[in-house]
């Protein structure tokens, strides 16, 4: 009997599967359960045309990522940081605070685990990678200055 998975089935299959099992299985196990259905043509067409339109909103969610990562690649953040008489900081610079200065300065929200650089504990020029999609990667200039104002 063919059905169609409307959930993940351990052993079985993935959701939206459409797979060949025996009448038994499905009957006393799939269906009872409402983890699978009959698989009609009808709801194979469905099936079909809801994995084409999730396609097309992945497709389309990965252009805007990479819209995205071009408009980051290669920006400056400008970071303003107290510090001691060598340019070592009081502390250090985190990821949230990266993230709220690209905000700040570029108008574009990350989330502070979507950012990666290395530990920043001196003024200087530092690089940050910043994930925008599965995948799609941008790398900014991070440039720590001592504050004015001790």
């Amino acid at each position: 009997m063919k059905v169609i998975l409307l959930c993940d089935v351990k052993d079985t299959g993935k959701k939206s599967e459409i797979l060949n099992v025996s009448d038994g299985f499905a009957r006393n196990f799939l269906f009872p359960r409402k983890w699978a259905m009959e698989a009609t043509p009808a709801a194979i067409k469905e099936v079909e045309r809801r994995h084409a339109l999730e396609e097309k909103q992945e497709a389309d969610r990965r252009e805007e990522a990479l819209k995205k990562a071009a408009a980051l690649k290669g920006q400056t953040i400008q970071i303003a940081a107290r510090c001691g008489e060598k340019g070592r900081l009081y502390g250090s610079i985190t990821t949230q605070e990266v993230a709220d200065a690209l905000k700040t300065q570029h108008g574009i929200d990350v989330d502070k685990r979507k950012v990666e650089c290395e530990p920043i504990r001196q003024t200087g020029e530092y690089e940050a990678t910043v994930w925008v999609y599965s995948g799609v990667t941008a790398k900014m200039k991070v440039v720590v200055t001592p504050a004015v104002g001790k």
